[in-house]
């Protein structure tokens, strides 16, 4: 297998590559559908070169996807910054958005620059953008750079999230270099190359719709619709029928959010994707010890995104889109109120039907029933009560068998009130044998097939962050290569599936970056 030509340190080569054309950069087919918007929606803006770029990580698989030539000598240097995508000139992105629930006028890529739009080899348009490669119009005065710490905490995140099925933005590659930043300490840079089929926001609408601009929403839209809802694009109704998908989307990732316990951190409107993408990695978290309320971002000072606020506050986050979108779906104000209530309304069922049949399936049954929310529901205040470690319960929960009334070993070790666990665990059984759910090692597999085995723990991260400061990579390579099979039983990785030591349990992650 060919490595990124460079004297960094090389990521190993992959067990498994996909059969592709890979292709120079140059000699990739570019689709610049986006940058072709221009004024006011970008800028044109270069990088800032990298000073002695470093690469800690190369993402080989995604590379094949995108049918790029890991061997290509151009490549190290323009995932650092250092050298433009030929015949593509970077732009960064403006917008706006509510954040902790307050308007902010002006935001936009303060540190963000798309720097290439392609197609794949398997036809899919898909935009390339570096995270960390300097100030642009839009840094408010910032340095425009990522961290090494923050670069890292993304760069697995987002390929976790993937792997676990769950819709999200990508990374390619991780470039670091010892250029100096100040964060809340002195810290280093780095740049994450990161890819999506589009990373506009809900912010990007509600830009030009808080400042009067409303003539500029139907050509962001009619682009969103006509690259990636082309079914609509000839349709009367379209934006309508859009934000119901939208809205939709954004209902399903949450519930996927919630049911394996991730928790975003920063549930601002302009981290929200307009395609229904995990966006913008910053202070989230998988749980360790499961807690309704939990919050991932220590400068979350009120728990305005804690874990039980999520589903609300994607619904809340919906509403500020639709009222962005007013002036597109009719010129009589009081039909666009209807049509976006009525668009509105279809979030929370969206959502409870997304999340009663994924948690239905991480407890193995094969239909949803009456009464099954409430025997979810009770598991869950069992698991708050004790504090029990999330993901070691779901994964255990599949040794229950229905074949014998012994206790159900593994996941009772997770529990605190033994006595209201074993009334809940007859329960179960009772519900799998009433739909004859009673073939053991089959319902064992397919339960192992959605609730994993490995999430990135915040101290699994931090001690692969710990290395990289140090010059040694090797651990971001090995989560990497975990990570990306997070279903799997491996059992020479089994301490990467314990639950933190008590002295780690705690780790605060901020919004700083």
């Amino acid at each position: 297998m060919q490595q990124i030509a460079t004297s960094s340190i090389q990521t190993e080569p992959l067990e498994k590559v996909l059969p592709q054309n890979l292709k120079p950069i140059e000699a990739l087919p570019l689709d610049p559908c986006y940058a072709g918007l221009s004024d006011p929606y970008l800028t044109p803006v270069a990088p800032t070169p990298l000073p002695q770029p470093r690469l800690v990580h190369f993402n080989e698989a995604l590379a094949a996807e995108l049918g790029i030539d890991t061997g290509d000598q151009a490549l190290l240097d323009i995932l650092s910054g250092n050298r433009p995508w030929p015949a593509y000139a970077p732009v960064a992105s403006v917008y706006a958005g509510h954040q902790f629930g307050n308007w902010v006028s002006q935001l936009g890529d303060g540190r963000a620059l798309t720097i290439a739009e392609i197609r794949t080899p398997a036809g899919e348009r898909v935009e390339l953008q570096l995270k960390g490669a300097g100030p642009t119009p839009y840094s408010r005065g910032s340095d425009g750079r990522a961290v090494l710490r923050s670069s890292i905490r993304e760069y697995l995140c987002s390929e976790a999230m993937h792997a676990l099925g769950i819709p999200t933005t990508r990374c390619l590659s991780l470039v670091a270099s010892p250029q100096p930043v100040q964060r809340e300490t002195l810290e280093t840079a780095a740049v994450v190359c990161r890819v999506a089929p589009s990373f506009v926001r809900f912010g990007q609408f509600e830009f030009f719709y808080h400042r009067g601009e409303h003539a500029q929403l139907a050509p962001l839209a009619d682009h969103v619709i006509a690259q990636h809802f082309p079914h609509l694009a000839d349709q009367a109704d379209r934006y309508a029928r859009w934000l119901e998908e939208v809205i939709e989307r954004t209902a399903s990732l949450i519930a996927q959010w919630q049911t394996v316990g991730f928790c975003h951190g920063v549930m601002n409107t302009d981290n929200f994707s307009i395609l229904g993408l995990t966006l913008d990695y910053g202070p989230f978290g998988f749980m360790d010890a499961f807690r309704q309320h939990h919050v991932c971002n220590h400068s979350d000072y009120e728990g305005r995104y804690g874990y039980d606020s999520q589903p609300l506050i994607g619904q809340w986050n919906c509403s500020r889109l639709l009222q962005a979108m007013l002036p597109l779906l009719s010129d009589n104000q009081e039909e666009a109120a209807d049509i976006v209530t009525a668009i509105y309304e279809r979030y929370s069922p969206a959502y409870s039907r997304e999340a009663l049949r994924r948690w239905a399936d991480k407890l193995g049954l094969r239909e949803v029933r009456e009464g099954d929310a409430s025997l979810i529901g009770r598991l869950l205040s069992l698991l708050h009560y004790g504090k029990s470690d999330f993901t070691r319960s779901f994964r255990h929960l599949s040794r229950v068998r229905t074949d014998s009334d012994a206790p159900a070993m593994g996941v009772r070790e997770e529990i605190a009130d033994l006595q209201a666990f074993d009334a809940w665990d007859a329960e179960y059984r009772a519900r799998l044998r009433a739909e004859q759910n009673t073939d053991d090692a089959a319902r064992a597999a397919r339960m192992n097939r959605v609730n994993p085995k490995y999430v990135l723990r915040n101290h699994l991260a931090q001690a692969a962050i710990d290395r990289a400061m140090t010059g040694d990579d090797s651990e971001v390579a090995t989560l990497m290569r975990l990570l990306s099979r997070p279903y799997d039983e491996r059992p020479e990785m089994e301490r990467y599936a314990a639950a933190p030591p008590d002295e780690l349990c705690h780790l605060e992650i901020s919004c700083s970056s």
